[in-house]
């Protein structure tokens, strides 16, 4: 049940704001810079990144905290978010094109289409409706001209896959009957079906909450992406923890290395924690060993 409290806490100015953290013990070097930040950056979105300095249980800060240390924390949590992004693109290719590749080979160019490939028809129905409404909103030239020229109600799947987002791509994956075709593109990656499954929607998630520009860093991931029993290539020896960042950066690492056997992922990953020394690994998930595991070296 809702509560019937209702929230009347007014906005307060930016001054007010900086007056607030300093009363509670935050240092500032720059008050200037602070406040041109905080026009630009909503006190909503800096708060997150203040609470590692506060000290435990408490509004107030622990002593020599200071604002510059917070905003060094959302430059380095924008960073990790485009470079994860970065690579999360070339991912996305890669699956649509073999998804696409894989199901025409096992059925037909229209298979998306064919409820039979599907393990229930409740989910085909709502997969189909989700197709029309994405193929309405493309205003890609080679969708146009096929709509033009033809009557089929979808083009084939190598053009629909495009225009298909990262997220219908997952669940279309997801809901695939179980058989050769989905075996075989997990496969490609060197997969389970299953963990394949789980590692998609982990790492559209963790797409979502980039371009929403979300925390990222430290965040408590609340789609936990599966440990793998066995996976082709070398993942991680010992256990994790799937609900960090850590764990995303190692799938995306994993997908890399059939996606992109010549990245430099785990070159940048280094220069952006050396670049932020303070930055705080256990927070990442990141294990003291982490530079000796198979995967990562």
């Amino acid at each position: 049940m809702a509560s019937e409290n209702q929230y009347k806490q007014p906005q307060i100015s930016v001054e007010d704001q900086i007056a607030t953290l300093k009363s509670n013990g935050l240092g500032f070097l720059d008050e200037d810079k602070a406040k041109h930040l905080l026009n630009h950056i909503s006190f909503f979105r800096i708060k997150s990144y203040l609470y590692p300095f506060r000290k435990p249980g408490e509004r107030n800060f622990r002593e020599g905290a200071l604002f510059e240390q917070a905003y060094s924390l959302y430059k380095f949590d924008s960073e990790l978010r485009k470079l994860i992004c970065s690579e999360l693109e070339k991912i996305e290719v890669s699956i649509r094109t073999q998804l696409s590749y894989i199901q025409t080979l096992h059925s037909d160019i229209f298979w998306f289409s064919n409820p039979s490939n599907f393990s229930q028809p409740s989910f085909h129905q709502t997969l189909m409706t989700k197709l029309c409404k994405e193929l309405e909103r493309s205003d890609d030239d080679i969708v146009i001209e096929f709509q033009r020229r033809y009557s089929d109600p979808f083009p084939p799947s190598w053009i629909t896959m495009e225009v298909t987002s990262f997220g219908t791509l997952s669940m279309l994956f997801k809901g695939l009957k179980r058989g050769r075709s989905k075996r075989a593109l997990a496969h490609y990656y060197g997969l389970s079906d299953t963990v394949m499954e789980s590692w998609l929607h982990a790492i559209v998630y963790v797409r979502n909450i980039c371009a929403h520009h979300s925390r990222l860093w430290n965040k408590n991931l609340r789609i936990r992406p599966l440990v793998p029993q066995n996976t082709l290539h070398p993942f991680l020896s010992c256990p994790m923890q799937n609900n960090r960042v850590f764990f995303i950066l190692s799938i995306i690492l994993y997908f890399l290395k059939t996606v992109n056997p010549q990245n430099t992922f785990v070159k940048r990953v280094r220069i952006l924690l050396d670049k932020y020394p303070n930055v705080d690994h256990i927070a990442m998930g990141i294990p003291q060993n982490w530079e000796q595991e198979a995967l990562w070296r």
